[in-house]
């Protein structure tokens, strides 16, 4: 901008030399324009701009994460739930996302965005100062900063959201906002930074286009503890624990699978070509899921079913996350196959190994699906294979990128999630008491019943 400046003047000093320098003025005025335009170019160059439909996109997205979480997952789970339990997931999952998204304004945004360092960033951002409606984001910088802590809110709750189905059915509502509020801090804050705040990840070059190790992962590995530490419900192993409506978790899967176009493409964090890209991945990817997993419980179980469609677009849904923007088309279709079968093992033969309680199968579908998907993006996002990597890019080092990135992932989260469980029930206890258990949270925690017959 000076350099802009002092052309003008110039500009001017040799126009009003023009009287007596006419001819030489003439000629200096020309250059000085040129000048001024070529200087004009610059800034303008520089300067980012807010571009409407960049920002018209995320802000679609940003709902769509809304709608993926709030009726979506809550429904989906509520499904699952037994029908003296339906409000109770309902509750958490509603108000565990309201209390993220305060806390991602307070503190975590700053936390995982706000700056340099290795695990957190810095505090320069709390209660969003210094934040105005017109700034365009650090990130992204076609779209205002408050579009972009707006749409980064809703990953943060939704993840923290998605453990509930571990421990459902048991746990009491005061541990599970306590424990969120501890997860969010500890696990979920410095996995964003890491991955994509320039974090210890990020400077590894680890591929995660939309959270395959910073939501689903981070997650499900957060699941499978509380699994094991909040002990398995009553009668489990000896009374058939099934599903109240499997009508709802198919309309919640289905919102899911809307969401999710906001979860992914809305990562592009613009309306271009790669945003396109993630959106047919997110198509591809879940369809071959659903008809791997319905293929595999036709050959195994003698039926498809309901549910395993539903689990297996979910399954579908979490593989292709980390993968979205950085694959082809046909790629997806592979990755969805791959994670449908995976997946359907993840909840059948390796849960009986782990031995866990899961309630909904949230380590099965978004552990296992997370691994599989983080660590086939470095294979499948080879040029060769049809995806988006440089010439250069080589499929067995970032494979190990890859797999180094999960195991961070799974070490930090399975460390601060044991961590906070037992402070958790240090302070107030994880669970219900066995009566409360047998009458359902639903009246015990809530005073409320979903039905009325």
């Amino acid at each position: 901008m000076k350099k802009l400046f002092a052309i003008l003047l110039a500009a001017l000093t040799v126009g009003f030399a023009g009287g007596v320098f006419a001819q030489d003025a003439a000629a200096a005025a020309a250059e000085a324009v040129a000048e001024v335009a070529a200087a004009a170019a610059e800034v303008v160059e520089e300067a980012p701009a807010i571009d409407s439909g960049d920002t018209a996109w995320m802000l679609t997205s940003t709902m769509l994460v809304i709608l993926m979480t709030i009726p979506g997952l809550a429904l989906f789970y509520g499904g699952l739930a037994r029908s003296k339990n339906m409000l109770s997931v309902l509750m958490q999952v509603f108000v565990i996302f309201s209390l993220i998204t305060v806390l991602w304004a307070i503190y975590g945004f700053s936390l995982a965005f706000g700056g340099e360092g290795t695990f957190f960033g810095g505090f320069d951002k709390v209660f969003l100062k210094g934040i105005g409606p017109d700034d365009p984001s650090a990130a992204l910088s076609t779209i205002p900063e408050f579009v972009f802590v707006a749409f980064q809110s809703t990953f943060a709750a939704i993840t923290t959201a998605l453990i509930v189905g571990a421990f459902a059915e048991r746990i009491k509502f005061s541990a599970v906002l306590l424990f969120g509020v501890l997860w969010f801090t500890f696990s979920y804050i410095p996995m964003a930074h890491m991955v994509w705040g320039g974090g210890l990840l990020a400077e590894d070059g680890a591929l995660d286009f939309a959270g395959g190790t910073v939501v689903h992962i981070n997650a499900g590995v957060a699941g499978l503890v509380g699994a094991y530490l909040v002990g398995k419900r009553i009668g489990f192993g000896r009374e058939a624990l099934t599903p109240h409506s499997l009508t709802l978790t198919m309309v919640g899967a289905s919102l899911l699978w809307v969401g999710w176009f906001g979860f992914n493409a809305g990562s592009a964090g613009a309306a271009n070509g790669i945003a396109g890209l993630a959106f047919i991945n997110t198509i591809l990817a879940t369809g071959a899921a659903v008809l791997a997993w319905s293929l595999g419980e036709a050959l195994f179980k003698g039926k498809p079913s309901m549910l395993g469609a539903a689990s297996g677009a979910v399954a579908g849904l979490v593989a292709v996350t980390p993968a979205a923007g950085f694959i082809g088309p046909m790629g997806s279709i592979v990755l969805g196959l791959i994670a449908g079968f995976v997946c359907l093992w993840g909840v059948s033969g390796l849960k009986r190994l782990l031995g866990a309680d899961d309630a909904f199968d949230v380590f099965g579908v978004h552990g296992v699906g997370g691994i599989v998907g983080a660590i086939l993006t470095g294979v499948l996002a080879a040029p060769g294979l049809g995806g988006t990597g440089a010439e250069d890019f080589a499929i067995a080092a970032q494979v190990w990128v890859q797999v180094k990135s999960v195991l961070v992932t799974i070490v930090w989260c399975g460390i601060v999630s044991l961590i906070a469980y037992k402070i958790v029930d240090v302070l107030i206890g994880l669970r219900v008491s066995e009566e409360e258990e047998r009458e359902g949270l639903d009246i015990t925690s809530h005073g409320e019943t979903a039905y009325h017959y």
